[in-house]
């Protein structure tokens, strides 16, 4: 595929060219409506006046984003010509032919995926996975953290309450458990006239929230799909006792150290609860932290930062995405012009300045990355141990199976966590078969 669409001056009125002489297409962006979607419109605007082209965006509401985006592709429809899919898509639009793939155009263009964070090519970019097949450059690097009210953390009267009670120091949590004790501390407690609680952790079903949530825990505690990747044997792996004891911790928090009526929350519920006070603790994914930290209520010093705790091992449930060209529009030329200037070290370092998260090595390994934010040292931590969801072409609903059956026994109190993953088990059986893989 041609990198450009280069004409002659001739052909074409000077109003209708770009700075460097190719046509002058306008583009339109999907992703989904968030902070870092409106720090990449700022950031565009560098690219629209370098070459000529317009941008124009399309974003969803994170409630409704997958559906509005996938029914989109599926109906090969051409309203988004560069398009920052979730990671769990990667499968989907590689096989269904809905992303160009960009081994090219890379290789014509000198973009090296050796130059981007290695979990982030592996989620966001290849498929099958970690094979040298590119459908996505890295764009938004993300992982589900914590933050806390650090000024109740470091009130002298709340420590001395905490050590009375637990025999411990209050402090960031280093484990699962101490995260709970923490939170379960927390609960119910008065601060400042108030009643407070521990913690705001992902609940709802609808989309991909008690998953995200949850996959917390059971990563922590050692849960994988597969005894060998690939292999879609699960019997032993996804119901496994580790896998059982980390559900049954999460019902636990959920029962012992939430808000009372948080039965279907997700990002924007965990905000509210944190930004209103009602909690010590919240869950979130780290493309909120810069926000919060801005925040005049319960930013700057009256808020801190910390990893996803290990349990039995270091985990962190992977967010963020890539951004693809959309295999559907009529101006791919453009597209990958914008992936080419995107790609580059100096807009990368301006990308994580703005509030998004660069997947650049340029960026994360500057030696004043870690200073450069209060989050960004647990940023790097987390991105060093994440793990992601099935990115089968049958992701969504393979989601769906698990939202149903995760909600069903943490939040809906029905059955075990044995019976819940061994159910799970049987649903995803269920589609494996139906789409040849078992």
């Amino acid at each position: 595929m041609k990198t450009a669409r280069y004409l002659a001056v001739t052909a074409l009125s000077v109003a209708g060219m770009g700075a460097n002489g190719a046509l002058a297409d306008d583009l339109t962006l999907c992703w989904a409506a968030w902070d870092p979607a409106n720090a990449l419109v700022e950031l565009s605007k560098e690219f629209e006046a370098e070459s000529g082209h317009t941008m124009n965006f399309e974003f969803v509401p994170w409630p409704n984003f997958a559906d509005r985006m996938l029914n989109e592709l599926n109906s090969g429809g051409q309203l988004c010509d560069l398009l920052i899919g979730d990671s769990q898509w990667i499968g989907g639009g590689a096989e269904n032919g809905h992303y160009v793939k960009l081994n090219d155009f890379f290789d014509a263009e000198g973009i090296s995926m050796d130059d981007f964070a290695p979990a982030t090519v592996y989620a966001y970019s290849t498929w099958p996975k970690g094979s040298p097949n590119y459908y996505a450059l890295p764009a938004m690097g993300d992982a589900n953290g914590w933050f806390y009210r650090r000024d109740w953390f470091e009130n002298a009267d709340i420590q001395a309450a905490y050590k009375a009670e637990t025999g411990q120091d209050l402090r960031e949590p280093q484990s699962q458990q101490e995260m709970l004790q923490i939170a379960q501390f927390f609960q119910g407690r008065e601060i400042d006239g108030q009643t407070r609680y521990g913690a705001a952790i992902f609940t709802e079903r609808g989309s991909e929230g008690i998953t995200m949530g949850a996959t917390g825990a059971l990563y922590a505690w050692g849960f994988k799909y597969e005894n060998e990747p690939g292999s879609y044997d699960m019997e032993g792996a996804v119901n496994s006792p580790e896998a059982a004891e980390a559900l049954e911790f999460y019902k636990t928090f959920y029962e012992t150290a939430t808000p009372p009526g948080y039965t279907d929350s997700y990002m924007e519920q965990g905000l509210d609860a944190f930004k209103s006070g009602q909690v010590a603790m919240a869950m979130n994914w780290f493309a909120f932290f810069p926000g919060l930290y801005a925040d005049p209520d319960v930013g700057g010093d009256k808020i801190g930062f910390f990893v996803n705790p290990p349990q039995n091992q270091a985990a962190s449930t992977l967010g963020g995405q890539g951004i693809s060209v959309v295999a559907y529009s009529d101006k791919q030329d453009a597209a990958l012009e914008y992936i080419k200037w995107f790609a580059q070290p100096s807009v990368q370092a301006k990308w994580w300045d703005l509030g998004g998260y660069s997947a650049h090595n340029s960026v994360l390994n500057d030696p004043g990355f870690k200073d450069s934010a209060p989050f960004a040292a647990d940023f790097l931590e987390a991105m060093d141990a994440v793990q992601d969801f099935w990115q089968e072409p049958a992701y969504a609903e393979l989601l769906l199976a698990m939202q149903k059956r995760l909600h069903d026994y943490i939040v809906a109190d029905q059955g075990t966590a044995q019976e819940a993953l061994d159910k799970l088990i049987e649903d995803w059986t269920e589609t494996f078969e139906d789409e040849g893989k078992l």
